[in-house]
């Protein structure tokens, strides 16, 4: 087990980790850090628990957008291979 400090923001986190995740945790650490200036000032700079609620809001959101894309990404592409059928078909019909 290793540990890892994460700098979020102005505080500091000693979080605990399997061997070999470090790397993976520091990245994760600074995408939490990325978003805690925004974070700040959206949850009006009130307490570090309210703002870490905001860059999880704001975490959840992207996620969410996300996990929404790829389906959009196959329907297109089924919708190509509909199309790219149908075409296939006709022109097989034409002759």
């Amino acid at each position: 087990m290793g540990d890892v400090t994460l700098t979020i923001g102005d505080r500091r986190h000693t979080v605990a980790c399997p061997d070999g995740q470090e790397d993976q945790l520091l990245r994760l650490g600074a995408l939490l850090d990325a978003k805690w200036a925004t974070a700040a000032r959206a949850s009006g700079g009130m307490n570090g628990e309210r703002t870490m609620l905001f860059v999880a809001l704001m975490l959840a959101d992207a996620l969410d957008e996300a996990e929404r894309r790829p389906a959009k990404i196959q329907d297109e592409v089924l919708l190509i291979r509909i199309a790219e059928r149908l075409e296939a078909l006709a022109t097989s019909l034409e002759q």
